[in-house]
């Protein structure tokens, strides 16, 4: 296969930064995006600022509705850079339009997705993926290549070998695996650093891992995780410039005198001022969060193969409930005490 035809639900972050590059490199792209963003981006294209220089794509093919978008194709890929808790409506407008559905591409954060699709379009259907590049989105089609590091691609599948070249050729230090499950699973490990706590306490991650108690907290939450992907059958695996690794030997392994240093300085000061999603999305006043599909994935799958996540659970509960407003956020911001005393009537 040459060139690879995209299709991108959506100009977010991942979509304007992946579909970006791969345009700027030659392949075909295009995006269904909603009319508002889609007028903005037509008229001023896509940017995508890397180390290495600022990419620039000026004629930009878009669509403001999936059945024009498909009446288009054929498509070799749609590209799912959403929400989690977008996708199985992403998947019924998709269905709903009566037209041939290409094989998706999930690009998205927790380990339920590819399921949700597999599930109304088939196993064969759907490839996982995984970004861990950190990017930035200052507006509407303009990213920010913060922190390169790459893109993981399920193998096995037709089209994974020519993902990889394309993303690969694209600049985006693609790479394949061979266990989707281990790929996602280590994905979500690194999503759960910080996040939840971060949100709940109107905290940067930093000062979350600074704080003793709260160190504890998070990699107890970590811990959960391993002992939960590890009963599933697992393994931990290095993503692309991320040592995963590592970092789950250091979770489970060395003393909290030696790791709340390191993950300070790593986990938390690697960030810099940025907060995470789910507290963006909490102090945005959003209403969703994906709490549900991280910390809340470790618990529903722990209580499937007899893992407790007592950790994640409380994590879960108490952002889902900020969210709604069923909890109140000024009991939390900033009292790490309120979350260690809900925690300790887990």
């Amino acid at each position: 296969m040459g060139k690879v035809r995209f299709l991108f639900l959506g100009a977010g972050a991942i979509g304007t930064y992946i579909g970006g590059s791969l345009a700027a490199s030659g392949q075909e792209v295009a995006f269904i995006e909603q009319p508002g963003p889609a007028a903005d981006i037509a008229e001023s294209g896509l940017t995508v600022e890397t180390a290495s220089g600022t990419l620039t794509v000026r004629d930009v093919t878009l669509f403001t509705d999936a059945a024009t978008a498909l009446d288009a194709g054929p498509w070799d890929i749609a590209v799912f850079a959403l929400k989690s808790f977008d996708t199985a409506e992403a998947v019924e407008q998709l269905l709903a339009t009566g037209r041939a559905v290409p094989t998706i591409l999930s690009l998205q954060n927790g380990v339920d997705n590819e399921p949700t699709i597999a599930a109304r379009l088939g196993p064969d259907r759907v490839i996982a993926g995984t970004v861990t590049t950190a990017i930035g989105k200052p507006g509407v089609g303009h990213v920010i290549e913060e922190t390169h590091r790459g893109v993981g691609v399920a193998l096995g599948h037709p089209l994974s070998e020519p993902l990889v070249t394309a993303l690969d050729g694209a600049g985006l230090a693609a790479e394949g695996f061979a266990s989707p499950g281990s790929m996602k699973w280590s994905k979500l490990l690194t999503n759960l650093q910080g996040s939840a706590t971060s949100a709940i306490l109107d905290l940067p991650v930093a000062e979350v891992f600074g704080d003793a108690r709260l160190h504890e907290v998070e990699t107890a939450a970590m811990r959960e995780c391993l002992a939960v992907m590890r009963a599933l059958g697992f393994a931990p695996v290095d993503l692309p410039g991320t040592p995963v690794r590592l970092l789950a030997f250091a979770v489970e392994k060395l003393p909290k005198v030696v790791t709340r240093p390191i993950f300070t300085k790593l986990l938390g000061g690697s960030r810099g001022h940025k907060m995470p999603s789910l507290h963006i999305d909490l102090h945005a006043g959003r209403r969703r969060s994906e709490v549900g599909h991280l910390h809340g994935a470790v618990v529903r799958h722990g209580a499937t193969v007899g893992v407790p996540t007592p950790v994640n659970a409380v994590l879960t509960s108490v952002l889902e409930g900020l969210t709604a407003g069923t909890e109140d956020i000024a009991s939390f911001r900033r009292r790490p005490e309120a979350l260690l005393a809900r925690l300790r009537r887990r």
